[in-house]
Parts: structure tokens; C-alpha cells; sequence
């Protein structure tokens, strides 16, 4: 059996929608929609939801149902959100053997406003999961195959000794950077020496390498990684292994509930049949389709397929690479 190991931020989420109040409203001077409540007003929702989320322990949940030993390492606080984490990962069968505790910090916490167009509005409290001491991340005992890899918080000098140690290890690295590690673009090069697969987005991409398409981005990246991933929202995704270019559209049409752990269960996806050994593009199929299925529900891991899903074609191409 493949052994993974996901490494990053978990939380516990608490989802309020079915509210007027949660209306998307146009900002005439801007193309963004934004959420408009005034302050100091009490206003009612219709539905709560609670749920736990974290790049890290979504990834977790996708490999554990795939039928892979899942592992999860990350840093939480002994308080009614770090139960709610850890019981969530034990009803799925993740490994949480490796997870440290926070003495400062409670465990990170968002409420999310949902909008009914399936976008929605995060007040987060990151806590425990963006304090991160390098002590608390030996992945020698784990013995992982693949390190799937989330932000870290801007830590750049943590992710850079996790993956020294990967692979000394000989531990294959997935990196999903966020945010914070790409602000700091030029450090997040000298990291990808390390790195086997990289998935990011249009302007993600764009932070790292020059390019206009996504073809483009994707062929620039290769000259860092040997597997990469760009997606670009409703225009698809392209992957190449330097051997093969899959373009990729939309799996399928439906109707999108809360797209809150998309991105998550598109790079876990693909990496659940990638370290199988699958083919790219049925990579690719099985993270678009896993992608999908969440976004059809509340939460990050309720609509994360299970192993032996029944998939459908999809709008995809693939050519062999040529420099």
C-alpha cells in the first residue's frame, strides 16, 4: 500500500447560509461581488453546518478514502475544535500519530459566510495551524512514500527542512504553495529542486515564471519540477510530465454549493492516482472529478469521492511534449 503524508493547516469550520443577509451585491465602481452587512446589525441565518477543513488534513481524507495509509501532520490545541479535528480524521482512518499540540495557540477556526451562488466570505482565525516549530516535523518515523505538501504560513525556512529531509529520505514532495510561501517567490525556486509534482494556478504560475498561457506556464515550469500542474478556474487545467501535455476542461456541469476545498481535492485527487502509478490524464479525470463532487456539498470532505466512484469522459486532449 502507498504511504502519504500530508503536512499543513487544519481547522475547524462552521458554515452559516440560507441568509438574505448573505446576498452577493455588485460594487458599481468595481467587478467584484462582495457581502454587505451593517454594522452593528443582528442578522438571522436559516443553516448551520460544522465541519473541519486545512489543506492538509482535506488532502488526508481524499487519500484515506482512495484506499491509500494516510498520514496527517500538523499542529492543533487541546480544545473543542482540536477534538473536532481529530475526530474526523480517526472516522476516516488517517494515521494522527503525528500531530502536535499548541500550549499558545487555540486551533485554527473559521466561519464562513455562503453566499447561494456557492462563493463564499471567510473570517478566520489561523491559530495553532500557522504556528509551526521545525521540532514538531520529523518525518523519519513516518516512512511516506509521497509528502503532500499545503502552506505553511509564509514558513519558507520550515518547508525548506521538511523537504531536505523528504529527500534524504527518498520521499517524493507534492507542493501546493499558498499565498504567503509565494510571496516570497524567489525562495520558492530554490525549494522546487526538491519537488516532484507542483500544482498552482494562473497567477500563481505567473509569480514563478513568465509566461501568457497556461501551455506556456506549464512548459517553464518544467524547467524546475518534473511534473506540473497549472489550472486556470473555468478554462481548464494543463498537466505534463515533460513526456505527455493533457489539457483538460470541465468535468461536469453542476450546480456549485460551496466551493470551499476544490483546489484541495483536485491536487489530492491527482496525486491519489499519480503515486499509483495511474496515467496523467486519468489523473487528471479523477482530481477533476473529486473536485466536482465537493463542490456539491458543504465542507471540504463531505463530497470527497471514495475509492471504485464511477467516473465519466470529460473534454480533455492530450499531445506529446515537444521542447
Amino acid at each position: 500500500m502507498v504511504k502519504m503524508l500530508t503536512i499543513g493547516a487544519a481547522v475547524q469550520d462552521v458554515f452559516l447560509s440560507h441568509s438574505p443577509e448573505l446576498k452577493p451585491v455588485s460594487d458599481k465602481t468595481a467587478d467584484e461581488l462582495f457581502i454587505k452587512i451593517e454594522l452593528g446589525s443582528k442578522n438571522d441565518v436559516n443553516n448551520i453546518d460544522f465541519s473541519t477543513g486545512g489543506g492538509a488534513t482535506n488532502a488526508a481524507v481524499t487519500f484515506a478514502r482512495q484506499g491509500l495509509e494516510a498520514q496527517f501532520m500538523g499542529t492543533i490545541a487541546h480544545d473543542p475544535a482540536g477534538a473536532s479535528v481529530l475526530e474526523a480524521l480517526d472516522k476516516e482512518g488517517v494515521d494522527t500519530t503525528y500531530i502536535s499540540y499548541s500550549d499558545k495557540h487555540h486551533t485554527g477556526y473559521s466561519v464562513v459566510l455562503l453566499a447561494s451562488t456557492g462563493e463564499r466570505t471567510f473570517l478566520t482565525y489561523r491559530g495553532a495551524s500557522t504556528h509551526y516549530d521545525i521540532k514538531n516535523f520529523d518525518l523519519g518515523n513516518a516512512q511516506a512514500d509521497w509528502l503532500y505538501m499545503t502552506s505553511m504560513a509564509g514558513n519558507v525556512d520550515i518547508v525548506d527542512k521538511i523537504f531536505r529531509q523528504a529527500k534524504k529520505l527518498k520521499t517524493k514532495v507534492f507542493f501546493n504553495p499558498g499565498k504567503d510561501e509565494l510571496r516570497q517567490a524567489a525562495k520558492v525556486k530554490t525549494l522546487l529542486e526538491d519537488v516532484d509534482v507542483l500544482s498552482v494556478n494562473r497567477e500563481e504560475a505567473q509569480q514563478i515564471v513568465e509566461g501568457s498561457s497556461i501551455e506556456d506556464l506549464v512548459r517553464r515550469l518544467l524547467h524546475y519540477v518534473p511534473v506540473a500542474i497549472v489550472s486556470d478556474g473555468p478554462n481548464g487545467v494543463i498537466a505534463s510530465d515533460g513526456k505527455v501535455i493533457v489539457r483538460a476542461g470541465m468535468y461536469e456541469d453542476v450546480k456549485v454549493i460551496d466551493r470551499t476545498g476544490a483546489g484541495d481535492a483536485f491536487g489530492s485527487g491527482f496525486l491519489s492516482y499519480w503515486a499509483q502509478g495511474k496515467s496523467l490524464k486519468d489523473s487528471i479525470v479523477f482530481a477533476s472529478a473529486n473536485s466536482t463532487s465537493v463542490v456539491t456539498k458543504i465542507g471540504a470532505k463531505a463530497g470527497i469521492l471514495h475509492k471504485g466512484a464511477v467516473l465519466h469522459a470529460m473534454p480533455l486532449s492530450e499531445k506529446p511534449f515537444s521542447k
